[in-house]
């Protein structure tokens, strides 16, 4: 059974980061999923379903991002539900696997899942890529 373990804080309802696109940042990208989720007041299952969908989408562009770039990461939460935008520069067409085993984890665990990639851009050497994901609370949707 899922329990709440926080009140849920007042005043920010929104989050954002962004971090060299590098697998060594997975861990702080983790933790601040985490710290989110739990100030949402989300069960603790369901912040350990956060923080892996939001793992293997921050993987999957890290690993194919343009070398230098940035990874932008944002949280936005209301009584119902997590929204989770990432971001990256993507050195290929797709960027992202989706017939892969980690992708059909992330559809698993979320309520809605969006890729979206625009076309190569010279500017930043490559394509804009995008991956939005809801999560929203079990007792509302599960």
């Amino acid at each position: 059974m899922a329990e709440p373990i926080s009140q849920a804080a007042l005043g920010t309802r929104a989050i954002g980061i962004r971090v060299p696109a590098e697998l060594g940042q997975l861990i702080m990208l983790r933790a601040l999923a985490e710290t989110v989720a739990l100030i949402a007041d989300f069960a603790l299952d369901e912040v350990g379903d956060i923080r892996l969908a939001l793992d293997e989408v921050a993987t999957s562009l890290i690993l194919d991002a343009v070398p230098g770039s940035t990874l932008d990461c944002a949280f936005r939460y209301d009584d119902n539900q997590m929204r989770v935008h990432v971001a990256s520069v993507g050195a290929a067409r797709p960027a992202v696997g989706e017939d892969s085993f980690g992708w059909h984890i992330v559809r698993t665990l979320t309520d809605s899942l969006t890729t979206t990639q625009e076309h190569y851009d010279e500017t930043v050497s490559g394509y804009p890529t995008a991956v939005d994901f809801t999560w929203v609370r079990s007792s509302d949707n599960r």
